[in-house]
Order: structure tokens, then sequence, then C-alpha cells
């Protein structure tokens, strides 16, 4: 599973609404940082798709989540549950500093399902 695109317009049904975690990226085209960190959100998509959804949402293009959730720095990552903010990140992290705090959120390939 890749990462998923998610806008204004379905952040609802795709995060709030989402039967899984989610983790949300804000970036945008320019940030230099949101670029870098892509590559290892691709990486957790596929590694961890089963236990959590990997989104991006470009603050340019999507203005009114980012602004309702605080975000003031990008890259900024939010982590999703049952419809409520769980855990935040602001900055870029290497893939083992996201996946550790995933690790601590409760998400991690060997946990099978984190609901039961």
């Amino acid at each position: 599973m890749s990462t998923v695109k998610v806008s204004d317009e379905t952040f609802e049904r795709d995060v709030l609404q989402a039967d899984k975690p989610v983790l949300v990226d804000f970036w945008a085209e320019w940030c230099g940082p949101c670029k870098q960190i892509a590559p290892a959100l691709e990486q957790l998509a596929e590694e961890l798709g089963d236990h959590v959804t990997i989104a991006k949402l470009n603050i340019e293009e999507s203005p009114t989540t980012p602004s309702r959730y605080g975000v003031r720095g990008i890259p900024t990552m939010m982590l999703f549950r049952g419809g409520q903010m769980a855990s935040m990140k602001v900055g870029a992290m290497p893939k083992q500093k996201i996946l550790e705090w995933l690790n601590e959120a409760g998400i991690s390939a060997g946990s099978g399902s984190a609901a039961a």
C-alpha cells in the first residue's frame, strides 16, 4: 500500500472516519524537508499498511484542514485515531525516528491488529 492523498474535501471521510489509525503528513511542494521525508513515508506505507494509513495533505491545495489543526510549520505529521488527533511531530525525521514514534503510539508491523 502506498501513501494516500487527502484534501479538505476528503479529510473527514479518509482520516476522521477511518477504521484504522492514519498518519497525516502536512506538506507543500516548495518544502525541502517535506521532500526529504517523502521516501521514508512511502516505505512505511508499504511496511505498515495493514496497521496504519499514511496520508499526505498538501497545505497549499487544502488550507482549511491545517488551519483547523493549528499547523504552523511543515512538515507536520499528525497521528489520528478514532477521529481524534492522538499525537503530533513537527519537522523532518529519519525513517527510524518516525517508526519509533509510531511504535510508541502502539503501531508496529509485528503488533497484529491494534484494535481488538
